[in-house]
């Protein structure tokens, strides 16, 4: 069973996929690499002077499951409250239960509509600095947070938070993630 189930291959679900990954921490990443990114050309990530969404989708998946998260292609079907976590029916009727539950589904919430989170389309779903819902151990990241104002550096700079949040929740006090450059 993961620790944490994120649904979306986007920039914010694979950043908050990333900084749990890295620091040890069973995440599964459900998504179709089908997200806007693959039709941007991104000039405005800090960092990278000039990219292709594809290219940059690419580099990011490959480098989340160097770090041992799991990717994997089925369509989540429904999601529903399984004791102090959440349980997701893939397309095939398998189940995958975890304790923190990032969506980063675009401008078209359609799960966290099950769950009864309510997106405003000018708004997005209501969360507080680090992502979280008003359900305990729900995330939103991108787009559903910010339909009008959605950036791929801010998507990711919510996964992160989301990630980083979680991480301390885990942890049970505030957890920083720094690296730090070899010693020489």
């Amino acid at each position: 069973m993961p620790d944490v189930i994120v649904i979306g291959d986007g920039p914010g679900g694979l950043s908050a996929a990333l900084f749990l990954a890295k620091n040890q921490i069973d995440v599964v990443v459900f998504g179709q690499d089908k997200t806007a990114m693959n039709y941007a050309l991104l000039r405005n990530y800090l960092g990278i002077p000039e990219i292709l969404g594809t290219e940059f989708q690419r580099i990011a998946r490959k480098q989340i499951a160097e770090h041992g998260a799991r990717l994997r292609g089925d369509s989540v079907e429904a999601i529903a409250q399984a004791g102090d976590g959440w349980t997701v029916t893939l397309e095939g009727g398998e189940k995958q239960t975890a304790r923190y539950l990032v969506l980063s589904e675009g401008k078209g919430p359609r799960l966290a509509k099950q769950l009864g989170l309510q997106f405003d389309e000018h708004n997005g779903i209501a969360t507080d600095r680090n992502a979280r819902s008003s359900l305990d151990g729900v995330y939103i990241v991108g787009r559903s947070a910010r339909p009008g104002r959605s950036q791929a550096i801010i998507s990711a700079g919510d996964g992160a938070a989301a990630a980083i949040d979680i991480l301390s929740r885990i942890k049970g006090e505030n957890f920083v993630d720094w690296d730090e450059p070899p010693k020489t």
